[in-house]
């Protein structure tokens, strides 16, 4: 099994979103590590409403491919056109950021995910979900690379969602790398 996270993202019917894709992660990979959600304003757009974004774990035995795959088809799912422009707004949007500790192209994904170090609305959340686990290639914990970031004219904060009956974060047994 491998420790896989992912980074979730929507500006479009926000919360009905990133609920339906996290009842999809927990009837496709089962328990699910979740980090508190935060609200953003568009990185790399003016013109668009604020992110929702947050950072889910899990175990899980599928190939990179597979998981690239199963996120894709969640997102056109949701309404996701494949052609979309890139900073354009969307309803989900699901990255792969980490499998294990995973380097290199994998099944057509980069990993680990280049936003891990550069976009507070993906470090913050992985850096309180797993603050112990290191960075495959940097090899610095997530909580120390939080702590060094500097780019804070990323606007983004911490707000209170509910998902299931629960308000999150959802740490359940957090996954092991």
């Amino acid at each position: 099994m491998a420790l896989v996270t992912l980074s979730l993202g929507s500006n479009i019917e926000r919360g009905q979103h990133i609920r339906a894709c996290l009842d999809a992660l927990a009837d496709s990979f089962g328990e699910l590590a979740i980090s508190r959600v935060f609200e953003s304003r568009p990185v790399g757009f003016e013109d668009g409403r604020n992110f929702y974004n947050l950072v889910v774990a899990f175990d899980s035995d599928c190939s990179v491919a597979e998981l690239q795959a199963w996120c894709k088809d969640i997102e056109r799912r949701h309404g996701r056109l494949k052609d979309s422009p890139k900073f354009s707004p969307r309803t989900l949007d699901i990255d792969i950021l980490t499998v294990n500790q995973l380097c290199g192209e994998h099944g057509g994904v980069l990993l680990p995910r280049g936003e891990i170090l550069h976009h507070a609305f993906v470090l913050w959340p992985l850096s309180e979900l797993l603050p112990d686990i290191r960075h495959p290639i940097d090899g610095r914990r997530y909580d120390e690379l939080w702590a060094a970031f500097d780019d804070h004219d990323q606007a983004l904060w911490p707000i209170e969602f509910h998902w299931q009956g629960h308000l999150l974060p959802l740490q359940g047994t957090p996954p092991q790398a």
